[in-house]
């Protein structure tokens, strides 16, 4: 369609204006005047042309506008006013961030005036009689940490024995769930004799001792490949352990594999395939804890060590059927680990039993001077403390619909049968996704090189929700956006700060989208569990749906277990693992095992 004499006039005084402009900045620098100070927009010229319809185009991605004076003025001296400030990334005097370098800014939990609970350490844990050791390996195999551990301090069980059951079980049902990224069985039959002669010898280390476990690949292991589970980082060998991995050797827990995650920590998709659930081998295990999620649920390990930034710890324990306890932020240090996103990335348990998770997250809490985010904190868990009167929050309107199903419902109504209190609460009806933009550009800046790079490109997954695009996304959200979403973060914050000065803890539906959100970003606790079964009739999968692969459909649906969610006060899992104890032991659901495991 051809133009009007009136906006050919219109826009070709417009552009005349800005080249106008554009010439007058870029030729006419200003004069070295004696006390005159620097100013805005008088840096050398750099970067590419732009135009006003380059302006005219970016807001789309923004969703601000400019009128045609205002994008010309703007393209007039973006060259000499904004350009430059990418000289850090793409200048001559490009300096080079180390992947150890953490942000200035950091996140903090509490709020000004508020004090962390607990206020005092206690860890007071069952140590009931075991039982006889069963004779079968497959029953050692799935025996809680809690009993495993007394087999072996009563010596009844040697850690040597347990760990060749374990390194047995997962070189055959690897091959069926594709959760092993590394064996470890030199190191793990190593550490085991050590752990046995430690105790033949009178050293005892605590209930971790001799239990062999596996750990996420994104936590560093001295001279054992830690992959990511990304393409690009196939071949890389750190040269120190995580502090997280340093912390188990110290309790004389026992290496055994290096566990499958999604690429750089996002769903279930790894550079060797997608783990898949052990009770449902059609769908994919959710990630991006899945190897985790997989070996634990399968009995392949005592107990795991997964992360979570977004719910990659509760989401593959309750489609597993397994414990996962996201702890604090901050409780947990990260030290050696893979970073996603410097303020909200966690390490956490992931095990069969409740008390198992609160056994492990007492022996790698704690600080370490290379995570400045974590901070000392107390851990007060008696398992013979009542949870008579304990406040339960719940959200009416949730429990009503998807994803809550049944056995949500089921367990509110356990919550009074074990004296527990319902409490009904509410928050506003905010856009919380909108904080994935603190994600988004954190995970971005993380993996700025690998995505310049176009090495982002070697990741098996290219769909349009996994990262390879979400990074190249990420470059165009708005700096002015994040500042205002690190400002509704911490209005969000004091909103979950009115929520627990009425109850204790929170019952919600483990994926309710909103909660799971803000609770990542607020970095309050979280104990998913199972309790309970549902039958699906599809397989389901953390990816965006795609028309040309359906997922499976199933007549009759297929039984699979599923969890519901405690969130706790901040630094209050003692409460959590209390409660969420009592009710395990009321669902009596956590003993099945998925068939053909």
């Amino acid at each position: 369609m051809s133009k009007t004499r009136r906006q050919f006039l219109t826009q070709a005084t417009l552009s005349t204006l800005a080249a106008m402009m554009a010439s007058r900045s870029e030729a006419q620098p200003l004069q070295d005047t004696p006390g005159a100070p620097p100013a805005f927009g008088t840096a050398p010229p750099v970067g590419p042309e732009v135009s006003p319809a380059t302006f005219a185009e970016a807001e789309k991605l923004v969703r601000v506008e400019m009128t045609a004076a205002e994008r010309a003025q703007a393209a007039s001296n973006w060259r000499s006013a904004m350009a430059p400030i990418y000289e850090l990334r793409s200048g001559p005097r490009k300096v080079e961030l180390e992947p150890t370098l953490a942000p200035y800014s950091r996140w903090d939990p509490i709020l000004p005036g508020e004090k962390p609970a607990p206020q005092k350490d206690q860890f007071v844990w069952s140590k009931a009689d075991p039982g006889p050791l069963p004779a079968k390996d497959e029953d050692i195999a799935y025996a809680p940490v809690t009993r495993l551990s007394r087999w072996i301090e009563t010596r009844q069980l040697k850690s040597e024995r347990l760990t060749q059951i374990y390194l047995d079980r997962l070189q055959h049902f690897d091959p069926k769930l594709r959760c092993v990224i590394t064996l470890t069985k030199d190191m793990a039959l190593q550490q085991s004799r050590k752990a046995d002669q430690e105790l033949a010898a009178g050293k005892y280390r605590g209930p971790l001792h001799g239990i062999p476990w596996g750990g996420k690949d994104l936590l560093d292991t001295a001279g054992i490949p830690t992959t990511y589970g990304a393409e690009p980082f196939r071949n890389r060998v750190p040269s120190a352990d995580a502090a997280v991995v340093k912390h188990l050797h110290d309790a004389g827990a026992v290496l055994v594999a290096k566990l499958s995650l999604g690429a750089l920590a996002l769903n279930d998709i790894w550079f060797g395939g997608q783990t898949v659930n052990p009770w449902l081998l059609e769908e994919g295990a959710s990630g991006s804890s899945a190897g985790p999620g997989a070996a634990t649920a399968a009995g392949l390990v005592g107990f795991s060590i997964g992360s979570e930034t977004g719910g990659s710890i509760v989401s593959p324990s309750m489609r597993c059927g397994i414990t996962g306890l996201r702890p604090t932020y901050g409780r947990v240090p990260r030290t050696g680990a893979m970073t996603l996103c410097w303020s909200l990335d966690k390490l956490g348990p992931m095990t069969r039993h409740v008390e198992d998770a609160l056994l492990v997250l007492h022996a790698i809490s704690g600080t370490d001077p290379g995570d400045l985010s974590s901070v000392p904190s107390k851990l007060d868990y008696n398992v013979n403390a009542p949870v008579q009167g304990l406040r339960v929050g719940y959200f009416p309107e949730w429990m009503k619909k998807n994803p809550a199903t049944d056995v949500d419902r089921a367990a509110l109504e356990t919550v009074k049968k074990v004296g527990m209190v319902p409490v009904a609460v509410s928050i506003p009806d905010w856009p919380y996704d909108s904080l994935d933009l603190i994600l988004f550009a954190e995970a971005a800046a993380s993996f700025e090189e690998l995505t310049l790079s176009r090495q982002v490109d070697q990741l098996k997954a290219q769909v349009p929700d996994a990262w390879p695009n979400t990074f190249r996304q990420s470059r165009f959200l708005s700096a002015v956006d994040f500042v205002q979403n690190d400002r509704f973060r911490r209005k969000v914050a004091l909103e979950m700060a009115r929520v627990f000065s009425q109850v204790d803890l929170l019952l919600v539906p483990s994926l309710r989208d909103e909660m799971l959100t803000i609770t990542n970003f607020t970095g309050h606790p979280s104990l998913t569990f199972r309790a309970g079964f549902v039958h699906v009739s599809e397989a389901r999968s953390d990816w965006a749906p795609d028309p040309n692969n359906p997922l499976p459909k199933f007549s009759p649906p297929r039984r699979v277990p599923h969890g519901i969610t405690l969130i706790g006060r901040l630094f209050d899992e003692g409460t959590l693992g209390r409660a969420g104890l009592a009710l395990e032991r009321a669902f009596n659901v956590a003993d099945e095992r998925p068939p053909g495991f």
